[in-house]
């Protein structure tokens, strides 16, 4: 099924059912108000959304409305836990390769892995606010996960079983503001603001046989200011899968319903396939010819982060923001 979160002036939302094309909605009101109540009882509550799920792909809803995806916040708009992987080693290679820097072998077995903010996510047409241009705006397009509880300890396999829902994330970077928190040695904080997340959540079922061996097989699209910058594969070049970065985060202690995984960047060895990052293109640019030439984001620059399944139709819903740079004092 797919689920969104709606505005409604609270700081969670409303739990909405959104039909598979993505055109119709209804409230789950009397089933659960929330994303985190049915991700807190998820065998009793999903069964009921299931039904209603069904029920509206069917036309017979009989208080559906229009979806709109401008009235969405993340489908979890905020939560318990927020951790971004760098599943795509291709991506850190390129970066390091790029300043001359050796990629250490246990990047290749042990996952990187961050601990974001997760209390306030922005929806996915809300306005990306920054302070400064000269911080050195980026997005970045991945995937991410939602976890039921998961136990400490958990195997990679068992970890698979534990996700509820898949989503897009733009996973924003402030990269001027990196170097000097990494030289610190206690990793991104300023440099690393509020994720977004895409109109509508999925739960696996949905993804028919894109979904397999916890990678999405499916292309990843980065619109920058109406340009096509990015169409990448998601699944055969991620490193590490879904079920090995939650066993990761699991390995010293439990992992909670409503916790939310990322990919990081998605990211090909085919350089024709374009970026899901600046970043990236400038480390290609740098590797070519010695320096990069494309700038990072500007005040009222606009990116568009879709996905399409096997029919040509939207999966998730697109991530649609617009940079705003505002003095923040």
């Amino acid at each position: 099924m797919k689920l969104a979160t709606y505005k409604d002036g609270s700081r969670d939302g409303q739990l909405v059912v959104v039909s598979r094309d993505l055109t119709t909605a209804h409230f789950a009101t009397g089933i659960a108000t929330r994303m985190q109540q049915l991700l807190d009882d998820w065998n009793f509550i999903s069964p009921q959304l299931e039904d209603l799920y069904q029920t509206l792909n069917q036309g017979k809803a009989r208080h559906g409305f229009a979806f709109e995806p401008a009235k969405c916040m993340a489908p979890l708009p905020r939560a318990y836990q927020w951790a971004d992987g760098s599943a795509y080693i291709n991506h850190v290679e390129l970066v390091r390769r790029a300043r001359k820097a050796e990629v250490p072998e246990s990047f290749y077995t042990d996952p990187l892995m961050y601990q974001g903010g997760s209390d306030d996510f922005l929806g996915p047409c809300d306005p990306a606010k920054f302070g400064d241009e000269a911080w050195g705006i980026d997005f970045e397009a991945e995937l991410a996960v939602v976890t039921g509880d998961i136990p400490m300890g958990c195997g990679p396999e068992r970890a698979l079983e534990g996700i509820r829902l898949l989503m897009l994330a733009n996973d924003w970077s402030l990269r001027h503001l990196i170097p000097s928190e990494l030289a610190k040695g206690f990793g991104f904080f300023q440099s690393k603001p509020a994720t977004a997340f895409s109109p509508v959540a999925v739960t696996p079922d949905e993804l028919g046989e894109a979904w397999r061996g916890g990678r999405l097989h499916l292309t990843l699209q980065s619109t920058w200011n109406g340009r096509t910058v990015g169409l990448t594969e998601a699944g055969p070049e991620m490193t590490f899968h879904f079920g090995q970065l939650i066993a990761h985060m699991a390995r010293t202690r439990r992992v909670r319903a409503g916790s939310i995984v990322g990919s990081g960047t998605v990211s090909n060895k085919d350089w024709s396939r374009g970026y899901a990052c600046i970043a990236e293109k400038r480390a290609i640019e740098t590797i070519e010819g010695g320096e990069p030439k494309t700038g990072f984001m500007q005040d009222g620059d606009t990116i568009r982060i879709e996905m399409k399944g096997a029919d040509g139709q939207s999966v998730f819903g697109a991530i649609e923001q617009t940079v705003h740079v505002e003095d923040a004092r």
